[in-house]
């Protein structure tokens, strides 16, 4: 049996040049205030949680109008009573997002490749993908606020 990669589509009011900038270079706006950026292919970004739950590093592999692409080049998820192989589930998992024009805004599709059922983070990843993309990121490109984490 295959397993199915987390997917979320989100639909905004926003154009997609301001859906390409908050994934790219505002995604300290949405996501977590100790996020990095993306300005070219190849740059590295943390992204961290005051230590609380981690960081997770990860390399722009495609920054185009429609598409963007991260991969995870180090992971740390710090989870108090899972088993330890819980910090690095992410490494090597790829982000996708998709961005097309969409009933005059913008639809933005989320495919986190490698983030499964059957890993141990999934149901915590699943919640916190929901709450940053669906929520967070879509009511930043709607009203110009997000819902980041904020560190301490």
């Amino acid at each position: 049996m295959t397993q199915k990669n987390y997917r979320r589509t989100i639909q905004t009011s926003a154009p997609m040049s301001e859906a390409y900038s908050a994934l790219t270079t505002g995604i300290a706006l949405w996501w977590t205030s100790e996020a990095g950026k993306f300005e070219k292919v190849g740059d590295v970004s943390k992204f961290g949680f005051s230590g609380k739950n981690g960081y997770w590093t990860f390399k722009a592999i495609a920054l185009e109008p429609n598409r963007i692409e991260w991969e995870c080049v180090e992971a740390l998820h710090i989870h108090e009573g899972k088993p330890k192989e819980i910090e690095t589930e992410w490494l090597g998992t790829r982000t996708t997002w998709s961005i097309a024009e969409s009933d005059g805004g913008t639809e933005i599709q989320l495919e986190h490749q490698g983030l499964t059922p059957d890993l141990l983070c999934y149901d915590i990843c699943e919640a916190g993908w929901d709450m940053f993309f669906v929520d967070s990121l879509k009511a930043f490109l709607d009203t110009g606020t997000g819902k980041p984490f904020i560190g301490e």
